[in-house]
């Protein structure tokens, strides 16, 4: 487990405002909670990709926390859980991967698009499960599998699509920063 400096937490602390201020752009938002947002987890993934799986994990449930106590929606504390601070949490896995400062390559551009997928997709599986075991009823006739997928990937996929565009053009010079 990796010391926190303060310079990590105060970064953290800017990460989660930045990320929390984010969240309340909304594109489009779904019925039944998620939304597309201007990029609110980009600052989480960003401090991950910087500081690495253990603290991407610890801001992300904070921050899912923060989100959940001011205004989430959730019908029992199982489902908050999952679906705060467990799926927001796992948006520090893209601190998984290395990238390089430089970014001259491929297999730099695919690496952050790997960190992003391996992160999103986490809190994916978490509203995936969320949705098929909590809600399972707004399928109707359908699958609920089916239904909470479909469900979760209208915002999800567009959240990763906009997040590893703008990672892609701001690692660069924002990893130039020093730790």
């Amino acid at each position: 487990m990796k010391k926190w400096s303060t310079k990590m937490v105060v970064e953290a602390g800017i990460m989660i405002a930045l990320a929390y201020l984010l969240s309340r752009i909304k594109i489009y938002e779904a019925p039944q909670g998620g939304s597309v947002t201007a990029g609110s987890m980009i600052p989480i993934l960003l401090f991950a990709m910087r500081w690495g799986v253990g603290p991407g994990i610890i801001t992300g449930a904070i921050f899912g926390l923060l989100k959940l106590m001011l205004g989430g929606w959730f019908f029992t504390p199982t489902q908050a859980i999952l679906e705060y601070p467990i799926a927001f949490g796992l948006l520090g896995l893209a601190g998984i991967s290395s990238i390089s400062k430089e970014l001259d390559s491929f297999k730099d551009y695919f690496n952050i698009a790997l960190s992003v997928l391996l992160a999103i997709g986490g809190r994916f599986i978490c509203h995936l499960l969320a949705g098929v075991i909590f809600f399972s009823e707004y399928a109707g006739t359908q699958n609920p599998w089916i239904y909470s997928l479909i469900y979760q990937s209208s915002y999800l996929i567009p959240e990763f699509i906009i997040s590893t565009i703008i990672l892609s053009l701001i690692w660069k010079p924002l990893s130039k920063i020093e730790k």
